[in-house]
C-alpha cells in the first residue's frame, strides 16, 4: 500500500494545480473577468489623469509667480460663497451640480 499512497498524493496534487490553471483567479478561463476588469481601470485611469492635469493647471495659476486674478476671485468667491453685484447667481441642488459635472466628464 505504500507504493500507492505516494503516488494517489501526486495525483490528487497535480489534479488540484490543473483545476487552479484553468479555473483559479488568473486561471485560463478566468481571462474575460480580467479584461473587463482592465477596461474598467483604464477607464477610470484616464479620467483621474484628466482631473489631476486640471487640478495642475489650477495650481500652476495660483502659484504667486503666475497668479492669475480670476482664478483667485473664482475660488475666493467658490469658497465664500460671495458673488460680485454685477454676477447673475443661478443656485443648482447638489444633486444636479453632480450630474452635470459627470456628463461635462465624459
Amino acid at each position: 500500500m505504500k507504493p500507492y499512497r505516494l503516488s494517489a498524493v501526486l495525483l490528487l496534487l497535480v489534479a488540484y494545480l490543473g483545476v487552479q490553471a484553468l479555473t483559479g483567479e488568473r486561471g485560463l478561463l478566468s481571462g474575460r473577468a480580467r479584461d473587463e476588469l482592465l477596461t474598467q481601470r483604464e477607464t477610470q485611469l484616464a479620467g483621474l489623469t484628466e482631473q489631476r492635469r486640471d487640478l495642475e493647471t489650477r495650481v500652476r495659476y495660483l502659484r504667486a509667480d503666475s497668479l492669475s486674478r480670476d482664478l483667485l476671485e473664482e475660488r475666493a468667491r467658490a469658497v465664500l460663497g460671495f458673488s460680485d453685484p454685477r454676477d447673475y447667481v443661478i443656485r443648482v441642488s447638489s444633486e444636479t451640480a453632480s450630474a452635470t459635472a459627470r456628463q461635462a466628464h465624459s
